[in-house]
């Protein structure tokens, strides 16, 4: 369980070995070559300086402060001793840069500022001491490490930002979606339920037969309710327990669905043109959730009503149409705004398509979409 930490941990500790080693190798070779260019003689008294200061790199990301503290320390015994500016440096600004790189910025120039003021110090008063003119090359050692590391860490932090906000963003998506599935399937089924139940009350008193077949119908309503809502949650859900030869609700569907709502009491016709074929999931599921929500509306609002439901396959694009003969001119607030259609123009929009709903010429609504066989991305 911890394992995946560890690896990471060793794999840093590995790389700062690393350039620990390449500062240790640089500054063996280089401090006399520094020297000779500056016509100062190291001598052997520097060297064990220039190792303490490369191998104390290796802890840089462990212990990025007291990396820092223990090279500054090293390097400013170094200058003040009249060693060579030489690759000792280096190790400075390497430390200078974690520190910028992985610690706050207030806390990253208190650090800063303490390297810069030991370097000043030997600049202005100690054995390379030039006046002011030599403030700027040794200011260079903290200044240019410390904005470079602290443009990274920003940078960094950004793009962490960024990704915890596709990921909120995907989750509030996913959540939508979820939420536009379980109105779907619970809407209708109790849209159904509501109807009959609405007929068995009022049958029950003077024809109980036909009220007994209002709640027979209601019963396998509820259940093929609850099956599919329990269909959709495991696709949600990704339940290993869950049934995966489920089908999902798609197109073919479109007869059960017909005899729920002829059970309810709303006639339904169903007329497909062109050559079924196979479509992807979302836009089958798209398909029956506009037929399945638009039938869902002519239960709950347009009263004694018959309805049809037209598919039509194109090469490119497959339409579906559900028109009824109910009270279309008086269009209730569900059927102008509600969730119902709001949810129906968002799956048929972001799938790249067209959706339309409102009163029909004759009488009546009606709702139409347009659904391309390409998904859009």
């Amino acid at each position: 369980m911890h394992l995946a930490p560890d690896r990471d941990a060793w794999r840093r500790l590995v790389a700062d070995g690393l350039v620990a080693a390449v500062l240790l190798a640089i500054g063996l070779v280089g401090t006399a070559a520094a020297g000779a260019v500056q016509g100062v003689d190291p001598g052997p008294a520097a060297y064990p300086l220039v190792v303490v200061a490369a191998v104390a790199v290796a802890g840089r990301r462990r212990w990025p402060l007291t990396t820092l503290a223990v090279v500054t320390a090293v390097t400013t015994a170094y200058l003040v001793l009249g060693y060579p500016y030489g690759p000792v440096l280096l190790s400075l600004f390497v430390a200078v840069y974690t520190v910028a790189a992985h610690r706050a910025t207030r806390t990253a120039a208190v650090a800063g500022g303490a390297a810069l003021l030991a370097l000043l110090a030997d600049a202005l008063v100690g054995a390379h001491r030039a006046g002011p003119l030599g403030v700027m090359p040794a200011a260079a050692w903290v200044v240019v490490p410390f904005a470079v590391g602290v443009t990274v860490r920003l940078s960094r932090e950004a793009t962490a930002r960024a990704r915890g906000d596709e990921a909120r963003r995907l989750a509030d998506a996913e959540r939508l979606r979820v939420a536009r599935e379980v109105h779907d399937v619970v809407g209708h089924g109790l849209a159904a339920i509501h109807l009959q139940a609405e007929i068995a009350l009022h049958l029950l008193g003077r024809r109980p037969e036909q009220a007994e077949a209002a709640l027979t119908a209601i019963s396998r309503t509820s259940k093929e309710a609850l099956d599919e809502l329990r269909v959709t949650l495991t696709v949600v859900r990704r339940e290993e327990s869950a049934d995966p030869r489920a089908p999902a609700p798609g197109l073919g569907q479109l007869p059960q669905l017909r005899d729920r709502l002829a059970g309810a009491g709303v006639p339904v016709t169903v007329e497909v043109s062109g050559t079924p074929r196979p479509l992807s999931v979302a836009v089958d599921l798209a398909a029956y959730r506009v037929v399945q929500e638009a039938l869902t509306n002519v239960l709950r609002h347009a009263g004694p009503a018959t309805a049809a439901v037209r598919v039509g396959y194109a090469s490119d694009e497959v339409t579906v149409e559900v028109t009824d003969t109910g009270r279309g001119g008086t269009t209730p607030p569900e059927r102008s705004g509600g969730f119902g259609l709001a949810g129906m123009r968002e799956r048929v929009t972001a799938l790249g398509g067209t959706f339309s709903a409102g009163p029909a010429p004759p009488g009546g609504f009606r709702v139409h979409a347009r659904l391309p066989l390409r998904e859009v991305a």
